[in-house]
């Protein structure tokens, strides 16, 4: 279980990071700032979900779109997966992630989320290591 609350939180410092990167992407909802923070929090878990459950089918889906394209189907597979969220999280709550528009939005959240989630990857402990 710490695993997993660790990587939510890195997501959710991703997610977050992105959300300052990139205009037309935010959170939406929370009047205070630890309501913001569990927001995020949320956010990143419903991320973290879609991921498990949604990409595998997707990357299955689209192998041959990943062949001709030399793997950058991925950055619009990785889009698409921001932009479940946001919708999985806008329609069934009145909080959650907000893009404006699929395309050019979540396909520059997408690149920047990779490139700081792989920074991040290498700043902080994995929780893997074991500690002598």
């Amino acid at each position: 279980m710490r695993p997993f609350l660790f990587r939510a939180a890195v997501t959710g410092v991703a997610l977050w990071i992105v959300t300052r990167m990139v205009p037309g992407i935010a959170f939406i909802g929370g009047d205070s700032p630890l309501a913001r923070v569990a927001i995020v929090f949320a956010v990143a878990v419903v991320f973290g979900i879609v991921n498990a459950v949604v990409k595998p089918i997707v990357r299955l889906i689209s192998t041959p779109l990943y062949i001709v394209t030399l793997g950058l189907f991925h950055v619009v597979v990785n889009a698409l997966m921001l932009w479940i969220t946001a919708r999985v999280t806008q329609r069934t709550t009145h909080w959650g992630l907000y893009i404006d528009a699929f395309w050019w939005t979540a396909i520059k959240a997408a690149i920047v989320l990779s490139v700081v989630g792989w920074f991040l990857s290498l700043v902080l402990p994995d929780g893997k290591r074991t500690r002598r």
